[in-house]
């Protein structure tokens, strides 16, 4: 069965945190039907590590990887990225998030994000927006 729902940044960020509210959003869904992308999953490892010694956040993600499905960003997504750049205006200080968006596009998947105004403008992404 493939994950239904792809987590953007900081929807991770605020489970890994600890955001209460988050986490209970994300207990109420079964682990199978959440994934993580290499991506996202990459960008939290850099925000603990710029943190500096954050043992509650640095369990946390370890705990992510554990049990949470991490996709790598292949040629699939990769095609969807491109794809969507052709419809979209190209914005490098949102490359993660549309690289992100075009995934959760190319697998399917609603993306989790607590900003939807961050991708409001990105055609056939299907949003679920956690605040």
């Amino acid at each position: 069965m493939t994950p239904r729902y792809l987590l953007d940044a900081n929807t991770l960020f605020a489970a890994a945190s600890g955001e209460a509210a988050t986490l209970s959003r994300l207990s109420r869904l079964s682990i199978r039907d959440v994934a993580v992308s290499a991506i996202v999953y990459g960008e939290l490892l850099a925000a603990a590590a710029a943190q500096g010694r954050n043992a509650r956040l640095s369990e946390n993600l370890a705990l992510i990887a554990l049990n949470l499905d991490i996709l790598p960003f292949d040629r699939k997504a990769a095609d969807a990225y491109g794809a969507l750049l052709r419809k979209v205006e190209p914005k490098r200080r949102r490359a993660l998030d549309r690289m992100v968006a075009a995934q959760a596009i190319a697998e399917g998947r609603a993306l989790v994000t607590m900003t939807p105004e961050e991708v409001s403008d990105i055609p056939g992404l299907k949003l679920e927006v956690w605040r």
